[in-house]
């Protein structure tokens, strides 16, 4: 089966222009859309008219098999609004729209902004110098998230209190029960160990904070010729939750190889100018006003055990919609190859906790 087609019909760009006419400023169509290329979740489109370009994001169209829960553009464009002033560097959100007679499908309207994407995390192409400062400004941008005031921000609401973690092991062991394609044995084994073995730093139901949920290098939009964040993309997975959930997801980086994911294990840290995890922990600590970074170490082996089921979950469903052909990206068949090893590495994690 082919993968489904994220191409608008000529129909339904004409009812986009003449929906975005009165409701987008300095809008006019006809307008072109095109696809941006990467990501797994909810196709994303330039938008260009004569008078200036947007960038509008959608849910998977009709063929898609949706997930409860998945793909909820309303929520994106919610958090992001929400953040707009704050530490936290977002585009500027313009129009949402769940009408799904305009184009078949909700979506949401936002600022195209002018900037780079960068995928590899071990930053080729750049000197030292600049890659500290990259990194540098990675942490910066998390911790600014994680200290967000969640009630100043109008978002109280935006997560369920309480059982984070449990809540999340749920339902990512749902999920991949939903998506199993080939039976994988320690995604089974976690989703019993890891409640049984919460650490205190993880039962803390003090700590609230604001979760990307997928906080990585290329989910950043970086100035075009500065070491400086544009924007945070692609909130899918956010919600209300505990920050070192979110913090220790954007460390797998250090221990994942460049052949399973964009990752960092076995790279010259020093040689290359990017932090050691402990260091980079340690200043993440101390953006944070957080005093514990020594007592974490012993916890870390439950947090990556945890990021990398839940990834793997993530990645299962990727390998169900593969096997659909609903697959949103030319390279869904290889992050899907990575459920597995991913998986069986946060086994073997848990097991030396």
């Amino acid at each position: 089966m082919a993968a489904a087609s994220h191409t608008l019909s000529p129909e339904h760009l004409a009812s986009l222009a003449a929906y975005l006419a009165p409701r987008l400023p300095g809008f006019e169509g006809p307008v072109e859309a095109e696809a941006f290329k990467g990501g797994q979740s909810n196709p994303t489109y330039r938008l260009t008219t004569a008078g200036g370009r947007w960038v509008m994001r959608t849910k998977p169209g009709p063929a898609a098999r949706l997930l409860p829960s998945a793909h909820a553009i309303d929520r994106e464009f919610r958090v992001m609004s929400a953040l707009a002033g704050t530490g936290v560097p977002v585009p500027r959100m313009h129009l949402l729209c769940e009408d799904e007679s305009v184009i078949g499908r909700a979506f949401y309207v936002m600022d195209c902004l002018d900037g780079r994407v960068l995928w590899d995390p071990t930053l080729p192409g750049f000197d030292v110098p600049t890659r500290k400062r990259l990194y540098d400004e990675m942490n910066r941008v998390i911790a600014a998230l994680h200290r967000v005031d969640v009630k100043a921000a109008g978002l109280a609401d935006y997560g369920r209190p309480g059982n984070y973690f449990e809540r999340q092991i749920a339902r990512w062991h749902k999920q991949y029960q939903a998506s199993i394609t080939d039976p994988i044995d320690a995604m089974d084994r976690l989703a019993a160990w890891l409640p049984a073995h919460l650490p205190a730093s993880a039962r803390d139901e003090s700590q609230v904070a604001i979760v990307h949920g997928d906080y990585r290098l290329d989910n950043l939009m970086f100035h075009a010729t500065e070491p400086k964040a544009l924007g945070l993309l692609d909130w899918e997975l956010s919600t209300l939750g505990h920050p070192l959930a979110d913090f220790s997801y954007h460390c797998m980086a250090w221990h994942i190889e460049p052949s399973l994911f964009r990752g960092l294990a076995g790279a010259d840290l020093d040689a290359l100018g990017i932090p050691r995890e402990a260091d980079y922990l340690r200043l993440y600590c101390e953006r944070t006003g957080r005093t514990d970074a020594d007592a974490l170490a012993g916890d870390w082996n439950f947090y990556l055990a945890y990021n990398l089921f839940r990834m793997a979950g993530i990645l299962q469903g990727i390998a169900k919609r593969v096997e659909e052909g609903t697959a949103a990206d030319a390279h869904a068949k290889q992050a899907a190859a990575a459920a597995r090893p991913l998986a069986e590495m946060g086994w073997r994690l848990a097991q030396q906790a």
